[in-house]
């Protein structure tokens, strides 16, 4: 089950969003278990990467990775903050950036990686396809 939480933020998820990210990990090959999306505020997240990770700097995205062999469970933190300005960074809409940032921690808990140049240019291709499939279908 796909769940979303709201931490100092409003809700501005798309009641689609669920049916196309539990798409996502079927059509990997992966079985859906528990995934909690928390949705915050930078010092929210901030707090998260400092107290879990030793990281003392802004992000994005922080996925807690609780797979079990092919069933995917997870606790993913996103800042609304980060998702908005990386929107206008790159000339996106900010629904359009929160839908690549949810996939792309999913992308990670069913496998793929973005360290190597070759890495990121696979990401990045998964992503293009999943935001392509969530415009087709739910859109």
């Amino acid at each position: 089950m796909i769940q979303f939480f709201f931490e100092e933020v409003e809700n501005t998820i798309h009641t689609s969003y669920s049916t196309w990210l539990e798409e996502l990990i079927l059509k990997e090959n992966k079985k859906l278990g528990d995934i909690n999306y928390i949705l915050c505020n930078d010092d929210y997240l901030l707090k998260i990467n400092q107290d879990f990770l030793q990281h003392d700097y802004y992000t994005d995205i922080i996925t807690f990775d609780k797979v079990r062999g092919k069933t995917i469970n997870a606790d993913i933190f996103v800042s609304l903050q980060r998702v908005t300005d990386n929107a206008e960074l790159m000339k996106k809409s900010k629904d359009e950036e929160l839908r690549r940032v949810l996939a792309h921690g999913l992308l990670h808990l069913v496998g793929f990686k973005d360290k190597s140049e070759d890495e990121q240019k696979t990401m990045r291709s998964k992503e293009d396809f999943y935001l392509a499939l969530y415009k087709e279908k739910y859109q």
